[in-house]
C-alpha cells in the first residue's frame, strides 16, 4: 500500500522474539478467529484506510503477506548480524520510520494488538495534526497506538533499544485520546491474553439481543 498524501503512516511492529508467550510457537501466529495474530492487526488498520509498513523478521512474512503487499514489509537483520542480542522495539520504530521517511508522521501499533478498533485508529490519526505526540487511552490508562508527528523524523529515527519511545513520549507534550476501546489495553502476550482476546472477538461478531418490549 503506498502513503495517502495526509494521512500518517501506521508502523506495525512485529519483529519480537515473543518470549513472554507461555504457548507453543510464536504469539503473532496463534489463532485468532479466523486468521493469526498479527494478520488481524493489520486487517484493522487496513479497516481503518490508513497505509502501513509492517517491521519484522523473516520468519513472520508469510503471515505478514497474507494481508500487505511484499513492498509493505521491511525485514529487520536477523539476532547476531550487529549483536548477539534482538535489537529491540527502539530500532524496530527507527527502521519503520526510515522505511517511510516521507509520511506525514507516524501512529506505532504492537503486532500483537489484534483488537484495536480502526475508528480509534482514525481519531488517533486525525489528532496528529494538533500534537506532536498522541496515544490512545480507555479510562484514563494510556495504550496503542502512539502517534508521532513528521517534526519528529530526526529523533524517531535514532531510536534503539528496548525503550521504544519512551523518552520522546515523557520530552514532548503528548496528548492522549479518550476512546471507547478496552482493545487499545491488550497485547497477546501470554496463554490469558490471548484467551482474552479471543472471547473478546467472539463477543464483537454476536448479534445484539433486542431490548424487552422491542418489535421488529
Amino acid at each position: 500500500m503506498t502513503a495517502v498524501r495526509g494521512l500518517p503512516m501506521v508502523v506495525v511492529l512485529a519483529a519480537g522474539r515473543g518470549e513472554r508467550f507461555d504457548g507453543e510457537g510464536h504469539k503473532l501466529a496463534q489463532s485468532l478467529g479466523h486468521t493469526s495474530v498479527l494478520a488481524a492487526t493489520l486487517e484493522q488498520v487496513l479497516a481503518a484506510g490508513l497505509p502501513c509498513v509492517v517491521v519484522t523478521t523473516a520468519a513472520l512474512v508469510p503471515l505478514a503477506q497474507q494481508v500487505v503487499a511484499a513492498r509493505d514489509i521491511v525485514l529487520l537483520p536477523p539476532v547476531g548480524t550487529h549483536t548477539h542480542e534482538p535489537l529491540g522495539m527502539g530500532y524496530s520504530i527507527a527502521t519503520g520510520v526510515s522505511a517511510r521517511a516521507h509520511a506525514n508522521g507516524w501512529m506505532v501499533l504492537p503486532g500483537d494488538m489484534p483488537l484495536v478498533r480502526p475508528e480509534t485508529l482514525r481519531q488517533v490519526a486525525h489528532a496528529m495534526s494538533q500534537y506532536p505526540v498522541v496515544y490512545a487511552q480507555h479510562r484514563g490508562r494510556r495504550g496503542h497506538p502512539v502517534g508521532f508527528s513528521a517534526e519528529l523524523y530526526t529523533e524517531l529515527v535514532t531510536l534503539s533499544g528496548d525503550e521504544g519511545a519512551r523518552r520522546l513520549i515523557a520530552r514532548y507534550p503528548a496528548h492522549g485520546i479518550e476512546v471507547d476501546d478496552p482493545g487499545v489495553l491488550l497485547d497477546v502476550d501470554t496463554q490469558a491474553d490471548l484467551l482474552a482476546a479471543r472471547s473478546a472477538q467472539l463477543n464483537l461478531r454476536l448479534p445484539t439481543a433486542p431490548e424487552a418490549g422491542a418489535t421488529a
